[in-house]
């Protein structure tokens, strides 16, 4: 088989995930937001499974292959849930048919640029993986902020209970005064409850979507309170102390480590940065790392040197409070 067939091959197989991904997203958008919502909140997904009941012959085998990729997705790793605690209103197979686009099209183009062969696969990696750093980062960010704003909730919810409301009723104050994303997810199971949830499926919903130690802590208090009864007021208002004084030693911990971590900083971009100009001032001497069996064994060399340097140092600056 010729190269130019190979490279129009992959070239389809990646135009068909994009548009593939683009027209599950559009079709999905125009669902209907409150039965989707309703079904999601239930756990039956009844407005889903009378759109399938109701699909026609010719849209059946194209419905089969997101479930197929979601199927053998799910066997390597829960990616719905990343997608949901990074609230990203998106189907597995959808995002796994857009990573895998990029990443076919990220092999392609260096090809076709006539760019080194070794530059192919580093791209497409690249961009193959664009996706899922971003719905990581995203997740982290939506959950650094949850941590700070759930103070502020726990004592609004510890008002509420002091003033004669209910804990749902808590859930919903929390829902309206304060913003995303303690807003949305307090509100998603005060919603729980109006469903006929149980409270205590509502909060271990809620504490599997947040991947957060503190509203454990807080789950577990209410559920515990539920059973044995107590103070809940008190409580809450103690956790929410606790949560203070994590992120007042946390500040002092990120200042006394700050030299660490830029150290850190400089050190592991220091070889990259050496490289690129290198390759800039003297190509042919800088391709001996590619060509030279030697240079192989010293570029493999230097490449984990960088990433056992690297854990080293996140090792020693990533202080758990």
């Amino acid at each position: 088989m010729s190269l130019t067939l190979i490279i129009c091959l992959a070239g389809g197989i990646a135009v068909a995930a994009l548009v593939g991904g683009v027209t599950m997203l559009f079709r999905s958008s125009a669902d209907n937001v409150a039965e989707d919502r309703l079904g999601m909140l239930t756990g039956k997904g009844n407005a889903r499974k009378r759109a399938e009941k109701e699909a026609t012959v010719i849209s059946k085998p194209l419905d089969d292959v997101p479930n197929a990729i979601e199927e053998m997705v799910s066997r390597f790793t829960d990616l719905s849930l990343l997608l949901e605690q990074a609230n990203v209103a998106m189907p597995p197979s959808q995002f796994v048919m857009i990573s895998g686009g990029l990443l076919a099209v990220g092999t392609i183009i260096p090809v076709i640029a006539g760019l080194p062969f070794w530059s192919a696969p580093l791209i497409g990696l690249t961009l193959g993986s664009l996706p899922l750093m971003l719905v990581v980062m995203k997740r982290r960010g939506r959950k650094n902020k949850f941590a700070k704003q759930l103070p502020e909730a726990l004592e609004l919810i510890s008002r509420a209970l002091r003033a004669g409301h209910s804990l749902g009723s808590g859930f919903h104050l929390v829902s309206t005064e304060m913003v995303d994303p303690i807003a949305c997810e307090f509100g998603r199971c005060y919603e729980e409850q109006n469903l006929g949830i149980p409270m205590e499926e509502a909060l271990d919903s809620l504490a599997n979507r947040v991947p957060n130690l503190d509203l454990r802590f807080f789950a577990t208090a209410v559920i515990l309170q539920r059973q044995t009864g107590g103070d809940l007021a008190e409580i809450l208002d103690k956790i929410g102390n606790l949560v203070r004084e994590r992120f007042k030693i946390w500040g002092q911990i990120q200042a006394l480590t700050g030299e660490g971590r830029l150290s850190g900083i400089v050190l592991l971009a220091l070889p990259p940065v050496l490289f690129v100009v290198m390759l800039k001032l003297n190509y042919e001497y800088t391709m001996t790392l590619f060509e030279d069996p030697m240079g192989k064994q010293m570029l493999v060399g230097a490449i984990i040197s960088q990433l056992v340097g690297a854990l080293v140092i996140r090792k020693i600056v990533n202080i758990k409070v």
